[in-house]
């Protein structure tokens, strides 16, 4: 790809004068990018082996709000360091800022051991489990945002009010309203393929000014570290455009919700697809079976992963093409786990659950440690249902709010084991702390609502 580099790539490129600035970056709770600009030839002299960053990283919120109650980081340890060490394989061009390049990095405490709450960390633990089993966990994520007329800072000095999408109507596949937004949509293809990423392609989504962003699947780390590159990238050059994006995952409750489905796969150290049987109806084999029941059986309890904030919620609606059933269908895009590519090698699982509000490293990581343990417990699969997923009563379903879902991310064994007692603890601290900061703030619509008429 266009966008990678070596170390000795990037020295001469600095040597050059063509970068002068490397971004090295952890990844937050949130899946943001968080870090330092170095200038280039400190890095290169020696910079590129570690920096450090105050541990309280982890337990900010979306606001950067000093939450207490977390047992790594607190006023009362005094907030000290992270060693952030740069991921090399990562390195890259960042075409649309210029002369710079980025490197994602590992969070390590002081005896250079990886933080186990720190989202790479923890996707990497649950694939270093699967390759023990023999198998390499292949990824993709689809993400999905709106774009909007206004600028971030118009937004910011009018309070988030007065929206104007670049779109007046439903745009899903329409070639004429999206040409309108190529000044924006080429600039993010064209950019994000610079730096490395394999981009496939973007449409118009399921609404008014809805894109969406398609690059090729790969193994699950480096899925998630295209993801947050991606959903920076698509901020960043919409900025430069005087534009906006959002990757809530409603907005407006008339509106469509943006997604971030993610598709899964096992792959022998071969490279064989291990889900494929020629002899099965839908081409599933065995072990694809254990895996998406595995799934289905631990649904409920990994979907503050896959939906973590009050808002994604909201998301779940019936008749906008967002799931409301924890339940499996082949090529069916009302059931939260959809199989597709039926029939053929390509056969895989595709959550529809997340949002393109999820932390990818998470979300991957707790569908790949749910669909193990059905491998590790040979679990049966259910039988799959078909038709309208929306009407169907009686089946399960995906819980309704933060709090049920904070509440079942917190007895979840499953999790426990998978993840660490401490690593679920600290992510139900953090369920528990959006909710509050949701049930203390009045909103727009109670004033509305309750102003003169209560």
């Amino acid at each position: 790809m266009p966008g990678n580099m070596t170390l000795d790539e990037l020295s001469a490129a600095v040597k050059a004068g063509d970068i002068d600035t490397v971004l090295v970056c952890g990844i937050d709770m949130q899946g943001r990018l968080m870090g330092k600009r170095f200038l280039a030839p400190f890095f290169v002299d020696g910079g590129w082996r570690e920096t450090h960053c105050c541990n309280y990283l982890l337990t900010v919120d979306m606001e950067m709000n000093t939450v207490q109650g977390y047992a790594s980081s607190s006023w009362q340890t005094g907030y000290g360091d992270y060693v952030l060490r740069p991921d090399m394989t990562t390195l890259r061009r960042i075409p649309w800022l210029e002369g710079t390049a980025l490197v994602l990095g590992d969070t390590l405490d002081h005896h250079g051991h990886e933080v186990p709450h720190s989202p790479r960390a923890i996707l990497k633990k649950q694939v270093a489990r699967a390759r023990a089993l023999g198998f390499e966990p292949m990824m993709a994520t689809e993400l999905e945002f709106y774009l909007f007329e206004n600028s971030y800072a118009d937004l910011r000095d009018n309070h988030c009010r007065d929206l104007k999408a670049v779109s007046g109507y439903n745009e899903d596949y329409h070639i004429f309203q999206t040409s309108k937004e190529e000044d924006v949509m080429r600039a993010i293809r064209n950019g994000l393929y610079g730096a490395g990423i394999p981009i496939e392609n973007s449409k118009g989504e399921a609404d008014a000014g809805q894109e969406e962003i398609n690059y090729h699947y790969s193994d699950a780390l480096d899925t998630a570290d295209n993801h947050v590159i991606v959903k920076n990238g698509v901020k960043e050059i919409a900025f430069a455009k005087g534009k906006s994006v959002t990757f809530m995952a409603k907005y407006d409750h008339r509106r469509a919700g943006s997604s971030s489905h993610v598709h899964q796969s096992l792959w022998t150290k071969d490279g064989t697809p291990a889900f494929y049987d020629p002899k099965d109806k839908y081409g599933m084999s065995a072990l694809m079976k254990h895996f998406v029941a595995g799934q289905l059986a631990y649904a409920e309890e990994i979907t503050v992963f896959l939906a973590p904030y009050v808002n994604s919620y909201k998301r779940f609606s019936i008749g906008m093409f967002a799931p409301t059933k924890a339940v499996w269908s082949a090529d069916n895009r009302t059931a939260g786990f959809r199989v597709c590519g039926v029939e053929s090698k390509a056969v895989r699982v595709e959550c529809r659950i997340p949002g393109s509000d999820a932390n990818p490293y998470l979300a991957c990581a707790a569908l790949l440690a749910a669909g193990l343990a059905g491998i590790e417990a040979k679990m049966e699969l259910e039988p799959e249902l078909s038709g309208d997923m929306y009407s169907t009563t009686g089946i399960r379903e995906i819980p309704h709010n933060l709090r049920d879902a904070a509440a079942l991310l917190k007895g979840s064994a499953m999790l426990r084991g998978a993840f660490g007692d401490d690593v679920i603890d600290h992510y139900h601290h953090a369920a528990q702390w959006e909710i509050s900061e949701t049930d203390r703030v009045v909103t727009d619509f109670e004033l509305q609502r309750l102003l003169e008429r209560a």
